[in-house]
């Protein structure tokens, strides 16, 4: 059976409303094998001027349901930055593990070292975020599952003034890259902008008021990443009022088109979006990993 879209992955693929109290948001959209199932969980952080949040959504096999679970990061001190919390999904009880106490930030919503969430069920580890793997084992006291979850989808919120950075991995057995969007839209100059990866300059646009709207494909490890951006708002709108739009897509190599062509798995492994994965109890169909990052400008 096809699962229909997530309806919390819809509304967080809506932009927010644009206004000054705009925050830095992280979203990201997991498969994972629960229940005899594969299903897709939404990891959203979330920082404003007081907190840092982490919330949860598990989709349940019926239509239009879903279960959450909401963890606060508030830096009160008497606030414990360790946790645990249950819930339940169709009947299957979910154990959700956190451990912030040396969580290390660096303008994002999430933590980008020294920290773990875990999710369990039926004595298995099927969602593991952060990088104390051994902590969170050793706290949960569960096995690593027997399938791995799947990333595919992340959407990134920036606030910045010229510079607005992301990581990503494009390829599951590779590390993340660094991925950083520049720009010069002010001055006596033409507007310009770098798009960088790994410190090393991939894209330059120049004659920005004329290329605000384009792509290009480069090359991430050896392997060819599709690049939108959209960032007329940038130019010719008001701050807060519109931002830039940047999509990175991972193309199909010539191997793999040949794969696809000659497998009989139905779907189109181009689409990006949540509705073009199946739910299924003996294996799932896994989509290129697709970036969506919106770029706010606070100057």
């Amino acid at each position: 059976m096809m699962a229909s879209s997530s309806p919390v992955a819809e509304k967080l693929t809506v932009d927010p409303a644009t206004n000054k109290n705009a925050q830095s948001s992280v979203t990201y959209i997991y498969q994972a094998h629960i229940g005899g199932c594969w299903r897709n969980i939404t990891i959203y952080w979330a920082k404003n001027m007081m907190n840092y949040s982490l919330i949860m959504y598990v989709d349940s096999m019926e239509s239009n349901h879903h279960h959450t679970c909401k963890i606060e990061l508030k830096p009160w001190h008497f606030w414990s930055k360790k946790g645990y919390k249950s819930f339940h999904v169709d009947g299957y009880q979910l154990d959700a593990y956190w451990d912030f106490r040396s969580a290390r930030f660096s303008g994002s919503p999430e933590p980008y070292t020294d920290y773990y969430v875990a999710l369990v069920s039926d004595e298995e580890v099927v969602l593991l975020l952060g990088d104390l793997k051994k902590k969170a084992y050793k706290k949960t006291r569960a096995r690593p599952a027997l399938h791995d979850a799947f990333l595919f989808y992340k959407k990134e919120h920036v606030l910045g003034k010229k510079s607005f950075s992301t990581r990503a991995s494009f390829d599951q057995s590779t590390k993340e890259h660094n991925i950083v969007v520049e720009s010069s839209t002010h001055g006596t100059k033409d507007p310009e902008m770098w798009i960088t990866v790994d410190g090393i300059v991939l894209i330059n646009i120049k004659n920005l008021q004329w290329k605000f709207r384009g792509n290009e494909t480069i090359t991430i490890n050896k392997h060819p990443v599709q690049v939108f951006w959209d960032v007329y708002g940038w130019l010719f709108c008001d701050p807060w009022s519109s931002h830039g739009f940047f999509i990175f897509k991972p193309c199909a190599t010539e191997q793999e088109s040949d794969k696809d062509d000659n497998s009989s798995v139905h779907g189109n492994g181009s689409d990006c979006s949540p509705e073009s994965i199946y739910y299924s109890t003996t294996g799932h169909l896994k989509e290129k990993f697709c970036l969506f990052l919106y770029a706010w400008k606070i100057e």
